[in-house]
Order: structure tokens, then sequence, then C-alpha cells
């Protein structure tokens, strides 16, 4: 499977801070590379970097990038989720799984160039929900959920059990 990349449009960096932070843990979590993020916070890169650093894995945020030029420089396909779009059950089979792909995520209005720039349209669904719910179904459905327990070589390790909490630092 080739590489995917989130671009978050719309963030509004003291409204949208927890959303868009659970939108980039979400994709991290489920094996994305990075995200764009159309707004410069300087905040939101630092917290993410943070759990990267601690938690392992290849992850990258940029964020003051519009998503006309993330989708312009891009060389893959693009893929927006949207309550709108086909059914992704009935989508999911045509986006190849051997190129790069781009998935738009809103916050706001999305402006109808980005339906007209995507590759697919996508809908989880045709009723009201979370951009991090919508998300999370499609990478988890993309790509099989293969991502969510593999090891990232961080500095901590969450030991999954059945009561408690337990983390393990590296240097134990």
């Amino acid at each position: 499977m080739s590489d995917i990349w989130i671009m978050r449009i719309g963030h509004r960096p003291e409204r949208d801070k927890r959303v868009t932070t659970h939108v980039a843990l979400s994709s991290r979590a489920l094996g994305a590379k990075g995200i764009y993020v159309d707004t410069e916070d300087p905040v939101l890169e630092e917290n993410i970097r943070s759990v990267a650093t601690r938690f392992g894995g290849d992850y990258s945020i940029q964020t003051g990038v519009t998503w006309q030029k993330a989708t312009k420089d891009f060389k893959g396909k693009i893929v927006h989720l949207t309550m709108y779009g086909q059914r992704v059950d009935e989508a999911l089979p045509k986006i190849p799984t051997d190129e790069d792909i781009m998935v738009i995520v809103g916050a706001e209005k999305v402006p109808a160039e980005v339906y007209q720039r995507a590759d697919f349209n996508i809908s989880v669904g045709n009723q009201p929900h979370s951009e991090i719910a919508a998300l999370a179904i499609f990478l988890y459905l993309y790509t099989g959920g293969k991502h969510l327990y593999e090891d990232r070589d961080g500095e901590m390790t969450v030991i999954p059990n059945e009561r408690g909490k337990t983390v393990v630092k590296k240097d134990d």
C-alpha cells in the first residue's frame, strides 16, 4: 500500500484545536504519513510532533499550506470525504492501493472547487457526522486496519491489557 496524506481545510486555531488534533492523531494511528493544515498553527505542529516523537512512527505535520497548493503539488489520487459523496462501500474498490492518496477533510463549508479537484468524493454515511469519525472509518476500511497495533519504535509503548493502563518507557 502506498502513502496516505491528509489535507485539513478550514482549521480555526482557537475553535478547532481539539478537533484538528484528533484528525491528526486518528490519521496517524490508522497509517497516514502526515497532515497538511491550511492555517498556520505552531502549537498544533508542536503537539503532533511531540506525540510522534514519544510514540514513534514517521508522521509529519505542516501548517499554513493551502489546499490549492497541496493538491496541485500532490502526485496521487485525491479523496474528499463529504456526506454528499458516493457511498464508501461503492467507491472503495475504485481507489488504487498502489498510488499515494491525499484525503481531504473539511472543518467548515468546503469550496466547490474541492469537489472538482478530487478524484473521489466519498461519503461515510449521508447524515451529518464528525469529520474525525468519517476519516477513521475511511482509513480503517481502506487499509484493512493493519496499522492499529503496529510497533512504531517510539520512546513509549502502550501495552494492551484488560484493566488498567500500562505505558512502558524505552529506558525502563
